[in-house]
């Protein structure tokens, strides 16, 4: 039997791999194009260059996310801010300038957002477990008094005001060793370069998901009986039953200062008034230097294959677990934390509730907690964020080691949203993770949403894989039922609701398509590029799964449900290669798959998740047939 730990690691490992063989086949085809490009006639080439007297620079290539040497973790970061001290205590006008322009490159080249941290830290071990810093502990950075701290801090605010950005003080400790950490942020130039950070928001039915997300983006606390979640629900029944079934969609903007921005509510206790007495999504884009976008997903057992479609073609960055203080991680819960670990995807627990939950009820669920988070299937380390301190170090080290943040919050008192709100607002953006999203590649759109707007048509919702597009592109969206790709224009682009000319890898936008029904466009399908070879839809295909649960034995022919990526469809086990034919929990095999209802635009390396009842399998394509 093969550890869930080995498999992912092997087929993390053959993803990785995968793309980068596609990257580069696709990069050697550009060049080839371009190369077929240049090659007019050498009396035309004489003649451009004798009339071509200004020479056109080619914009150079963006450069990797992160600061100057952030390859080598902390110890680099800290160096960069020892060096911004140490320039800015010393208030010379050269060593300002030089200060201004560091501040500059590290703003440019981390979406407009530096957190810079001023004088001697606690060592995270002890400041993560809530413990006093003593003398004798190994303090990172140089100490400072609170008298160079006012310095540092009020050059650094000119500095940054001269650049055209924001500071404000994350925290500000004079106790102990006097230290601090200041945001500088830089305002996006509009919505298009806004970064954006995809949560998504899951846990067990009643443990107070839609609660949480209405409190944190109305700024208005909960009465205790579900005034805060009304506004979020899409339908009637959910309303009624005060339950979600569908995938939710809201998003937090926080401005240059770092505030959050929300709606001055009037405090009304009437459901109908709450409903509308919010703002709107593009007067927050606006607004916003920075967005969270959360997909609120059921909890319900019956909701499972729609929760599990949110977090598989959503692409999140993140996975707020949603535990209830009263009840613990319980039903569901352990099911959506298994499929974020199974999906690799790094996870932060909240417990909400604990206004109303006795303390030895509340310690319980900690430790239960703590315990699953630290147990070998999970192999995490949890930590209790009670400081602003711990949640602003928290959220830089997030996603490098195996930390799982947890907050205790309250939707009825506030206690923890605060911190919880800090940490969400120092997140890396999505669309800087290189590894999975590329500019300089072919484009490449899932669709995840298909409405029909009157007046304007068929839009569709998804996210930008690869690529850049912009109005007026003409591309091919497909598979149909026959596997046959189809030529569009995109009319327009929308970014959380704002007009916007263009997009690029990593965001998720709509586009109005031009001349498409909505009866032939589904989820599932892409968007890309108009080429000469149109992209193929396949029908088989091979991939190494591994079984997590299975009651009995899998063999030839079993159907179940697939997800992989946006692609949703049920499929059936052609063959494998296990001696006996079957196969049980714990085994792994390299197995071929057959759509059942029509082929599907698929990759080498996507990641594939299956179930069907309680069933569940995970594993990796390795081959198109």
């Amino acid at each position: 039997m093969t550890s869930l730990r080995t498999f992912q690691t092997e087929i993390d490992e053959i993803s990785h791999r995968e793309v980068a063989k596609q990257r580069a086949h696709a990069t050697a085809e550009r060049a080839k194009l371009e190369k077929d490009a240049k090659k007019p006639t050498a009396a035309k080439a004489h003649a451009r260059k004798e009339s071509n007297t200004t020479e056109v620079v080619e914009p150079a290539p963006k450069e990797p996310i992160g600061p100057a040497g952030a390859g080598n973790g902390d110890a680099a970061m800290s160096d960069i801010d020892e060096q911004l001290q140490t320039l800015l205590l010393s208030r010379i006008p050269e060593n300002i300038d030089t200060a201004r322009n560091l501040i500059a490159s590290l703003l440019t080249r981390n979406f407009g957002e530096y957190v810079f941290r001023i004088g001697a830290h606690p060592p995270n071990p002890r400041l993560f477990a809530g413990q006093p810093a003593t003398e004798e502990a190994s303090w990172q950075g140089t100490r400072r008094t609170a008298e160079e701290l006012d310095v540092i801090i009020e050059e650094t605010t000119t500095v940054v005001d001269e650049v055209g950005g924001k500071t404000s003080v994350l925290f500000d400790t004079r106790a102990d060793s006097p230290r601090a950490a200041l945001l500088l942020r830089l305002p996006p130039r509009d919505v298009a370069s806004t970064p954006e950070v995809r949560c998504a928001v899951v846990g067990n039915v009643d443990s107070g998901k839609s609660t949480t997300l209405g409190v944190l983006t109305r700024g208005q606390l909960d009465d205790g009986r579900g005034r805060a979640r009304v506004s979020l629900f899409r339908h009637k029944h959910e309303i009624e039953s005060g339950r979600t079934s569908s995938v939710g969609m809201e998003i937090l903007g926080f401005g240059p200062t770092g505030k959050p921005i929300l709606p001055n509510t009037a405090h009304s206790n009437d459901p109908e008034v709450i409903r509308h007495e919010k703002m709107g999504w593009e007067e927050i884009s606006i607004q916003a230097s920075k967005i969270i976008s959360f997909s609120d997903l059921a909890g319900h057992e019956r909701y499972l294959k729609t929760t599990l479609y949110g977090l598989t073609s959503g692409s999140p960055s993140c996975v707020i677990l949603i535990v209830g203080g009263n009840a613990g991680l319980i039903g569901m819960s352990k099911e959506h934390l298994a499929i974020a670990l199974a999906l690799s995807v790094p996870v932060v627990v909240c417990i909400t509730k604990i206004d109303m939950t006795p303390p030895n009820v509340l310690a319980k669920t900690v430790e239960q907690v703590s315990k699953i988070l630290r147990s070998p299937g999970c192999r995490k380390t949890p930590v209790f964020v009670k400081s602003m301190e711990a949640a602003v170090t928290v959220a830089q080290l997030f996603g490098k080691e195996r930390l799982a943040p947890v907050f205790q919050t309250s939707n009825v008192t506030g206690e923890g949203l605060d911190f919880l709100r800090t940490f969400l607002n120092l997140l890396p953006a999505s669309e800087g993770d290189h590894e999975k999203f590329l500019t300089d590649q072919p484009l490449e759109y899932s669709i995840t949403e298909v409405y029909s707007v009157p007046y304007v048509g068929t839009v569709v919702d998804g996210i930008l894989n690869s690529g850049t597009v912009k109005s007026g592109d003409v591309v091919l969206f497909g598979p149909d039922s026959n596997g046959n790709f189809h030529n569009t224009v995109i009319k327009s682009i929308e970014r959380k609701r704002a007009r916007v000319a263009s997009a690029e890898a990593g965001q998720c936008v709509s586009f109005a398509l031009k001349r498409v029904r909505r009866a032939d466009i589904r989820k599932g399908m892409v968007l890309v590029h108009k080429t000469d070879a149109p992209p193929k839809a396949v029908r088989q295909f091979e991939g190494q799964v591994l079984i997590l649960y299975h009651n009995t034995t899998l063999q030839r022919n079993y159907q179940a449900m697939l997800h992989c990526g946006a692609v949703r469809q049920t499929v059936r086990i052609v063959s494998m290669d296990h001696p006996q034919g079957i196969l049980r929990t714990g085994d792994r095999a390299t197995v071929t798959f057959e759509f059942i209802s029509r082929p599907e635009f698929i990759k080498e390396g996507m990641k594939l998740l299956f179930r069907e009842g309680k069933t569940k399998g995970l594993g990796v394509i390795t081959r198109l047939l």
